[in-house]
Order: structure tokens, then C-alpha cells, then sequence
């Protein structure tokens, strides 16, 4: 399966019910260090039986805020997205600096 790599801060305006997500920011003791956060998300519906309700966003955190180039942290996310069949990674554009901590 092919991985698409798009580059968008993701902040809830997305088509994909399923998507990893890539975060980057400068380790606040050493500015020469990159912090990645990889995450795994998910939308599901609270009750499939009703089709008004209102779904939910499961995030499960694969890396946080470990020292980790932006590439190795987009190889990480592409890899685990291919094995688990996960057809989209987003990660943060091209000089948006600090996307801020994941929490």
C-alpha cells in the first residue's frame, strides 16, 4: 500500500477517519534539538447503531516528544503506516516552527 506524506497541521479538518500524524518542536534546553511526536488517529463513532451521533477522535501516542530528525521521524510514521495499512501521514509544513506539545 502507497502512503501519502502531506504536508498540513492537522487541527480537525480532515476527510481521513484514519491518519498518523507527525509533530515537531525545539527541545526547550537546547534549541539544536528536534522533539517528534507520532500519533495515530482514529475516528469512530461512539455507537455504530446510530448514525446522528457524533464521532469520536481516538489518539494513540507512538513517540513523545523523543530527540529525532524530522526525517527519521516522517521514515518512523511511514514505515508504521504501511504496516498497518494506514493510507495517510500528515506532517507539519515546511518551516512552521514550533507546533507546540501534543498535550
Amino acid at each position: 500500500m502507497a502512503v501519502r506524506v502531506v504536508a498540513k497541521k492537522v487541527g480537525g479538518g480532515t476527510q481521513d477517519a484514519d491518519f498518523v500524524r507527525v509533530r515537531a518542536c525545539p527541545d526547550p534546553q537546547d534549541d539544536t534539538v528536534t522533539l517528534a511526536t507520532i500519533e495515530r488517529v482514529v475516528e469512530r463513532c461512539r455507537d455504530a447503531q446510530d448514525e446522528l451521533s457524533e464521532p469520536d477522535w481516538f489518539v494513540k501516542t507512538l513517540v513523545l516528544e523523543q530527540p529525532m530528525s524530522m526525517d527519521a521521524a516522517l521514515g518512523f510514521a511511514t514505515r508504521y503506516a504501511e504496516r498497518k495499512g494506514i493510507p495517510v501521514v500528515y506532517a507539519p509544513p515546511s518551516g512552521a516552527g514550533d507546533l507546540g506539545p501534543s498535550r
